[in-house]
């Protein structure tokens, strides 16, 4: 399973609406589960089993609790049994489209 979650606080006093606190309390949670993992501007893609990453997910959400009186969580799957190593070679893919696609064949 390919996962991508965001979670972060809301009602935390800060003028600014500044929550990178929280997201590396959370960041830091996933990084330390051992599971491969990548963390974007927007996002945390985590891959595993169903209970692992679920577990890595609400442990991560834990961490984010004491910042704020609200989390927001927000929840993005790929599960497909039997596969392995789809965070990187979902992306290898993809690359590999893109350099065998010509400016000209694109459409939108």
């Amino acid at each position: 399973m390919l996962l991508a979650f965001s979670v972060a606080p809301s009602g935390t006093g800060h003028e600014d609406g500044s929550v990178h606190d929280a997201v590396a309390a959370a960041v830091k949670v996933v990084r330390n589960s051992g599971l491969p993992n990548r963390t974007t501007s927007m996002f945390t893609e985590i891959e595993g089993s169903w209970d692992e990453v679920f577990d890595v997910v609400k442990r991560a959400t834990d961490a984010v609790a004491p910042f704020g009186s609200r989390i927001s969580l927000v929840i993005k799957a790929d599960i497909r049994a039997g596969y392995e190593g789809e965070i990187d070679a979902k992306v290898e893919r993809l690359e590999q489209a893109i350099e065998g696609v010509s400016g000209a064949a694109i459409k939108y």
